[in-house]
């Protein structure tokens, strides 16, 4: 009875996007319909779509998990790490617009700026990046729809993403914004419905003696690794938001640049305080005793009365998250594809790189399928992900405003970056690392570097690729910005 209630509502879920996506994509066959959504979006949809997309599962997962060990700080950083991102794209995001006017993506204007090299590896981090969190995506909603009713894993996997890929290929990026707006509507109700439940309802016990007296570190000011996890978190999350391609493409989605800005800064002021509360509820896990298993502590706390309502609000936000950011994650892939694939393969018609786009990502889809319904845990590879970004990222920006850096410098920059934080970045056992416990015995080092690793190896590769480019920054050469707007206008 059960089994069959939770399995109608994931197919009726499934279904109404799907039947929703394809009506509404009826009149939308541009290719700058599909890439840009014809930089047409004012700023209320900007807002539902950028947060509707930005909202995965791992809302649920990531931040209360991060906080049943790092605490306070990590709850922080965390949520800035993630929101603080939409008020850097108030700048960068204008500053592309105005010197890359024609453009769909950070990848052209890597292109224009550094050359090819460098635009290999942006894309490829870029592609990883995605993939990886597509993966977690659809991993993590197949083990929450097996907790909630038993289903096996890869029947849900496989429905997600079928019923996703059928509308986004459909209709790109304008139809994933329409259905964002939607899909924001219905993860604001069920997210209220599951703060009433724990703040107000009285069935949780929120105690300020108990979370002092069983969980009192874990919001200690003093809490040293909180201040570090929140420091790797901020660092990680925010580097990487950067590189997201569905991000870049509501940059240029924006009707104007003041849409832009209040699109932008509106998310930033829903996001931040929502990721602070759920990540506060793993602290009410700890203090509960509910936190067992980190990865499913805000499940823990609203499943245990077994309540049935409680049970389908949970399946229907879970499902809407992920389907929410799967279109946004799929339309960039498709993007970065069809852009892209044109210095590779040339072609008169524009179709031939829509469908090469289509072809790839059911390839990849079929790989993500593979991963997810074997439940496997991709939260390695996702930071291994944020570690490449972040060895990119004062590279890449710095650039977008300065003109004294060439592309081989920044190349020099970037694997600078690269080679740190690798040599520091811990194996899987999270207690030694290429440096240290490889190379040198880790008892050679101090407690405070061999006890973070993860912490040293994001700082690093943040931190050296700034020293490589005060180091490598000529006053000769100067780059010229106007050259890319040429250039982008002789690739379209």
């Amino acid at each position: 009875m059960v089994l069959n209630i939770y399995t109608f509502i994931l197919i009726f879920l499934c279904g109404t996007f799907v039947v929703g996506g394809l009506f509404f994509s009826k009149k939308e066959n541009s290719v700058s319909s599909y890439l840009n959504a014809s930089r047409s979006i004012r700023s209320a949809s900007l807002t539902a779509s950028i947060v509707a997309s930005c909202f995965g599962v791992w809302i649920l997962i990531g931040p209360a998990e991060a906080a049943t060990w790092g605490g306070i700080g990590a709850i922080a950083g965390y949520a800035f790490g993630q929101a603080t991102p939409f008020l850097a794209m108030t700048v960068l995001g204008k500053r592309l617009r105005k010197i890359m006017p024609e453009g769909n993506s950070l990848t052209q204007f890597v292109y224009a700026r550094y050359g090819s090299k460098m635009l290999k590896i942006v894309l490829a981090l870029s592609l990883f990046y995605v993939f990886i969190y597509l993966c977690a995506e659809v991993t993590a909603i197949a083990k929450i729809v097996h907790l909630i009713s038993g289903l096996d894993l890869w029947k849900t996997s496989l429905l997600i993403l079928i019923s996703t890929l059928i509308y986004t290929l459909r209709g790109g990026l304008k139809i994933s914004i329409i259905t964002d707006k939607f899909q924001f509507i219905i993860i604001s109700i069920f997210l209220i419905l599951i703060f009433y439940y724990f703040f107000l309802s009285g069935e949780v016990n929120i105690s300020s003696q108990l979370i002092s007296l069983k969980a009192g570190n874990l919001i200690d000011p003093k809490y040293f690794s909180g201040y570090t996890a929140g420091i790797t978190f901020f660092i990680a999350v925010f580097a990487t938001n950067l590189f997201d391609q569905g991000i870049w493409q509501r940059v240029y989605a924006a009707k104007s640049n003041q849409d832009l800005q209040k699109g932008f800064v509106n998310s930033f002021f829903i996001v931040l305080p929502i990721i602070l509360i759920l990540g506060f509820c793993g602290i009410i896990a700890v203090s509960l005793g509910q936190a067992k298993d980190p990865s499913i502590v805000i499940f823990s706390l609203l499943l245990k009365n077994g309540a049935v309502w409680l049970s389908i609000s949970i399946l229907i936000l879970a499902l809407t998250l992920v389907i929410s950011s799967m279109d946004t994650l799929i339309n960039a892939i498709s993007s970065l594809i069809i852009i892209e694939s044109k210095k590779i393969i040339k072609s008169k018609s524009t179709d031939f790189y829509l469908s090469t786009s289509k072809i790839f990502l059911i390839l990849i889809s079929c790989l993500v399928f593979l991963i997810a319904s074997q439940g496997m845990s991709v939260l390695y590879m996702f930071l291994l992900a944020d570690l490449l970004c972040c060895a990119a990222a004062i590279p890449v920006f710095y650039g977008m405003f300065k003109n004294d850096i060439s592309g081989p410098n920044s190349m020099v920059c970037v694997c600078a970056g690269l080679i740190t934080g690798l040599l520091l970045f811990p194996d899987l056992s999270f207690q030694n690392s290429i440096l240290v416990g490889g190379l040198f015995n880790s008892h050679s080092f101090p407690t405070w570097i061999s006890s973070s690793l993860l912490f040293w190896s994001f700082v690093s590769a943040t931190l050296i690729p700034l020293f490589m480019i005060v180091v490598l920054r000529s006053k000769k050469q100067k780059f010229q910005f106007k050259k890319i707007k040429v250039l982008i206008t002789e690739l379209k």
